[in-house]
């Protein structure tokens, strides 16, 4: 075998080998228990990140534990390819989307397997393929025969100047992130999915998946199951006796209110600005925010009265309404009540426009004030009712009891559960993605596309300038028949959310050729036994897919309501930031490969100059990695300077997978250094391993002992880890093992045999290409097999019992020593050997001793 350890000759050896066995090619196998591990499939941007790098590791990691101890493991891989970022660089670069696509997909799946992956590239799925889309639409006209999917007017982001609608983080301080233009709100027909009709159970579903906790509260949070009061503020207009209906979960303070505010799109905010040019002007202004709840949430609180009074259902008070640009009509009915003593969002809006505040809840020993809000008056236990006629001294259950019952009873109101949860609205007026499949005709309506003409196909030609979607430019898209009348008619020209796309990807894996949309390979492999993914996607992506899979049930297309069994959350990947600011507060990023930072004498960062010119840049703290901050490290050079296999190293050493990790340049040093020495051991040894027989021809001496003893007993942790994804102490686990074969002199060759191939077996799954290349050069796969199918080393109980321990020697209860004893040693015996040591003549100055005191199996402590 080659003298030193060269990563891309090993590698690419390896690779070949893999690519010509088609080594990780899988198939159902109904006699072994199967494993399915999924990486939440990438956006094809480009390049890899070194998230990816850890994420597809700790999959791969995974993939190939499980193998060998005999699962039927799968790990599939494809493209999360529609979406506005390949719009963005068809603007930018002028060409097709579809062009950008591919060709980030062929570079980035060239990066995935020149790190060794263990993907089954059969399974391949780019969610731009006609072939992938189809089914996309062919469900969407299922759910709209069954009423989950429907039309109905929503609210968008409008630029005037580019004449088209914007996501919401196209939208920046107001305006279009292109024209500059201030953006409107606009009303247009979209489509929905009834996602709210599974809100219950995918709330109580949570409560069964091994998803960790952050996740399970940010998707309960997200759905937001509430118990309050719906009720109406009376009032009349034109003639008409009406109902300001108002949803809260705190009726208990319903004797506090001074305003109610409505949204700007509500009817009684319409009618009432007819004849107030102010009031118009308004709701322009509201029309020009943002349509996101979390838009809304941090914009600046803005109302205008309106001179318009509404009745208080319980005490008859007259109380104004107001247009307020912090209510959504898209939540609750579009109208709040105001309670600003115990409210803290109302609390700032009457501060700021001068409105009435009364308390109307109270705490024993606490004063009140209306100058400052107090956070406990909305929480703090022992609240009771106040200044509200027959309800004071109530508490907040009892307050909300009888206020509940008053409404009911007046016909005003009753008691309801409401949800934060909306339905999807996958209507995107953008072009890269799945077309709705429906027709327009001006006979028959919306006319859904007949199945068997699906897919409906995007053409892959068009080059989006900015100015609309350029599939409504498309004649030969648009211009069609009417598949009921045969009438000229016209396509839809929005597309679909691309969280539709990434919704069920995983179960298509399973069976990438069929012809329908899933068939009963998807019944083995689904649900997902391990999900891997950031943090990131906690919410949509997670909760979109889990509907999806209830609906596919309900139409009896799958046997799971889940599609996760279990869920890991990859730390972020964290380096360096260094930027400098120009006169106008602008801050430029340098990449830190670029930097030369000093150090103080206690290896503190103190400085750092640019490599380019020698001045100063600003040491920017540490931050994710981003192209936004030039932070990041191209995995491909990490790849080319040191092997895939260090790269891998690195990425499962320097932190568990669930928590941050820290970039470190001497870390990858000190990864490729333990990987030189993993191999310097088998090649100075290669005689001695080849030779070695696997059972042992002597009788173990005291060497071979203990070098058994120390690697079974590390190999016994090193499983326990592996089981429960701790990776980064899988590899500590492995440098203790290569510390105990190194300092193994005098050991037989069959034991250094024995326990170098549980070292190799153990670190395979993280190196795999170092590992694989070392087991055939020293003929273990003579013996085993390939390292692929090798079986998982088993620890050898025997060679963990001790014959002799070591107790710890004390004099006068200080540590003076050890002493070794037979493990069964008797307590005359311990004593004896403890008094023949010579740290105890030394340290007992020729006095006999008044005590032995024995801890068994941990001291003596002689005492003099």
């Amino acid at each position: 075998m080659q003298e030193k350890y060269v990563p891309s000759d090993v590698e690419s050896a390896a690779q070949s080998e893999w690519r010509a066995s088609d080594a990780y090619k899988t198939t159902e196998i109904a006699s072994k228990p199967k494993f399915y591990c999924v990486s939440m499939l990438p956006y094809p941007s480009g390049k890899l990140h070194m998230g990816h790098v850890r994420n597809y590791t700790i999959n791969d990691v995974m993939y190939r534990y499980l193998r060998m101890n005999g699962y039927n493991v799968l790990m599939p891989m494809g493209w999360d390819a529609f979406g506005m970022p390949a719009e963005n660089a068809a603007m930018a670069n002028g060409v097709p989307p579809a062009r950008w696509t591919y060709d980030n997909i062929a570079y980035m799946k060239g990066q995935m397997q020149s790190m060794g992956l263990a993907i089954d590239w059969s399974r391949e799925v780019a969610t731009c393929s006609p072939t992938y889309y189809k089914w996309n639409q062919w469900l969407f006209l299922k759910m709209l025969e069954k009423g989950i999917a429907y039309k109905k007017t929503g609210t968008v982001n409008w630029d005037p100047v580019d004449q088209t609608v914007l996501a919401n983080e196209q939208v920046i301080d107001g305006r279009g992130w292109r024209s500059g233009a201030l953006v409107e709100k606009r009303e247009i027909p979209m489509y929905y999915m009834r996602i709210t009709q599974y809100a219950d159970e995918l709330l109580s579903d949570l409560e069964g998946l091994g998803w960790p906790e952050r996740v399970k509260v940010m998707q309960q949070n997200w759905i937001g199951k509430s118990y309050g009061v719906n009720f109406g503020f009376p009032y009349e207009i034109d003639g008409e006796e009406k109902l300001l209906r108002v949803f809260t979960t705190r009726a208990d303070t319903i004797m506090g209110v001074t305003f109610c505010a409505v949204a700007a799109e509500h009817p009684l905010a319409t009618r009432l600005a007819q004849d107030k040019p102010e009031l118009q002007a308004f709701i322009e202004e509201c029309k020009r925010g943002g349509v996101a709840e979390a838009d809304v949430a941090t914009m600046e609180k803005k109302g205008i009265g309106t001179g318009f009074y509404v009745t208080h259902p319980l005490t008859q008070e007259r109380v104004e309404v107001w247009i307020g640009n912090y209510v959504l009509m898209s939540y609750g009915e579009g109208a709040v009540m105001g309670v600003p003593a115990h409210d803290e969002r109302d609390f700032a809006f009457v501060k700021k426009y001068g409105l009435p505040i009364k308390q109307v809840v109270a705490v024993e020993g606490e004063s009140f004030s209306a100058d400052a809000w107090q956070e406990w008056y909305g929480s703090k236990e022992g609240c009771v009712c106040v200044n509200s006629g027959k309800y004071d001294g109530l508490n907040y259950t009892q307050a909300i009891d009888a206020v509940a019952a008053d409404l009911k009873a007046l016909g005003l109101g009753d008691k309801q559960v409401t949800w934060r949860l909306r339905d999807w609205g996958i209507s995107r007026q953008r072009y890269w993605g799945t077309p709705i499949p429906i027709i327009h005709c001006d006979t028959c309506g919306d006319v859904p596309v007949p199945e068997q003409d699906l897919p409906v196909v995007l053409p892959e030609d068009l080059v989006p300038d900015g100015t609309g979607n350029p599939l409504a430019k498309s004649e030969a898209f648009v211009n069609c028949v009417c598949p009921k009348c045969g009438a000229p008619a016209k396509r839809e020209t929005d597309t679909m959310d691309t969280f539709v796309d990434s919704a069920w990807y995983f179960s298509r894996y399973a069976a990438p050729d069929a012809k329908t949309m899933v068939d009963e390979r998807t019944d083995y492999w689904m649900p997902m036994d391990q999900y891997i993914g950031g943090i990131e996607h906690a919410i949509l992506h997670l909760l979109y897919s889990r509907f999806w899979a209830k609906v596919m049930r309900d139409m009896n297309l799958v046997k799971f309501a889940e599609p996760a069994k279990n869920l890991l959350t990859q730390g972020m990947v964290l380096n360096e930031t260094y930027y400098r600011e120009n006169d106008a507060g602008k801050k430029a990023w340098f990449n830190p490969a670029d930097v030369v930072v000093t150090h103080d004498d206690k290896g503190r960062p103190v400085g750092a100059t640019l490599n380019a010119d020698g001045q100063p840049v600003v040491l920017g703290g540490i931050e994710k990695m981003s192209k936004s901050k030039n932070n990041g490290v191209d995995p491909q050079i990490l790849i080319d300077l040191y092997g895939a296999d260090t790269a891998r190293l690195f990425t499962m050493f320097a932190s568990p997978p669930e928590q941050q990790l820290e970039w470190s340049g001497a870390g990858v040093e000190g990864a490729s250094r333990f990987l030189r020495r993993v191999w310097s051991f088998g090649q100075s040894n290669e005689a001695v391993l080849r030779g070695g027989s696997s059972a042992a021809a002597h009788a173990p001496g005291d060497v071979d002992k203990t070098v058994r003893r120390e690697i079974y007993s590390v190999l016994k942790q090193a499983d326990f880890d592996y089981q429960r994804l701790q990776y980064n102490t899988v590899v500590s686990a492995a440098m203790k093992m290569l510390n105990a074969l190194e300092g193994a002199k005098g050991a037989q060759p069959a034991v250094l045999r024995e326990t170098y191939s549980v070292l190799l077996r153990v670190l395979y799954p993280v190196v795999p290409h170092v590992t694989f290349q070392l087991w055939r050069e020293l003929g273990y796969a003579d013996e085993f097999g390939s390292l692929l199918d090798a079986p998982w080393p088993k620890v050898d109980e025997a060679a963990l019992e001790q014959t002799e321990i070591e107790l710890v020697l004390q004099v006068n209860g200080k540590v003076r020593g050890a002493v070794t004893v037979a493990k069964d040693a008797p307590r005359e015996a311990i004593e004896a050997a403890a008094l023949a040591h010579e740290m105890v003549a030394k340290f007992s100055e020729g006095k006999p001793p008044k005590k032995v005191i024995v801890v068994p199996g941990r001291l003596v402590n002689i005492v003099v």
